[in-house]
């Protein structure tokens, strides 16, 4: 057993770097489609709509219904959202949960294991991806090693990794959880961080990601570290990012 105690794995600064804009409730609707002779701005289904359709000699508009409405429609390369207008600034929001972070004894018996909540929603882009920065535990004079590809959990050798799904070996974990369905959102777990029971880390990996416009996503990334009988007692700590980047 290892009687060092890692009474501190911090998470500070765990945060996105790239919001674009602040916070807005509810999805937004695209500001406007137009071909060679029309145009639509705005689009609003509601008691006040002041909608117009336009050519170059007529405009028309309508309201319908007394209540707000809202919808999605998606393919596989686009997605659409309908409800309250908003303006035409790209969107991206982020919230993060760092969750618990005292891991108490490392035992070389079993895994230690964490979690911590990215929460992420994009408008007006084609997607996004999440990154996750920052250096494996570590004392002042010994790091643990960090897995190199995904690999299994094995206690009592020394081993740092993460994921983005659920897991049974630990049972720890869960999946992208998409709100409020996977009609809406898209955003799902990168290549090498989505198998279950399959751990690995390299600082500023895409740990998951979305390739369109998305609803909000609910990621839990899974953090384990496994130690081995010589690995060195002491207090272990480490600081991680979360970084989430819109593409276009």
């Amino acid at each position: 057993m290892v009687t060092g105690r890692w009474r501190q794995f911090v998470v500070l600064g765990l945060a996105a770097i790239a919001i674009l804009s602040g916070i807005q409730s509810a999805y937004a609707v695209s500001p406007s489609s137009s071909s060679a002779h029309y145009q639509v701005t705005d689009t609003q289904f509601g008691s006040s709509s002041t909608s117009q359709t336009c050519s170059s000699q007529y405009c028309a508009s309508a309201g319908v219904g007394g209540s707000t409405a809202g919808g999605d429609s998606a393919s596989a390369s686009y997605g659409a959202k309908f409800g309250p207008i908003t303006s035409s600034d790209p969107l991206l929001e982020v919230i993060v949960d760092p969750g618990q972070s005292d891991l108490g004894n490392f035992d070389s018996s079993h895994a230690s294991t964490k979690t911590m909540a990215v929460k992420v929603r994009n408008y007006l882009s084609s997607g996004y991806i999440v990154q996750i920065t920052g250096t494996p535990p570590h004392t002042y004079s010994h790091t643990i090693g960090a897995l190199s590809s995904p690999t299994s959990s094995q206690p009592g050798t020394e081993q740092f990794g993460i994921n983005a799904v659920a897991n049974t070996t630990p049972n720890v974990g869960a999946d992208p959880l998409q709100v409020p369905s996977g009609t809406f959102s898209f955003g799902e777990a990168a290549t090498g961080y989505d198998t279950a029971n399959k751990f690995q880390y390299k600082s500023g990996d895409t740990v998951a990601h979305s390739t369109k416009a998305s609803g909000e996503t609910d990621f839990t990334i899974t953090m384990l570290v496994n130690v081995s009988n010589t690995t060195p007692a002491g207090q272990y700590s480490s600081d991680f990012s979360a970084v989430v980047i819109p593409s276009y």
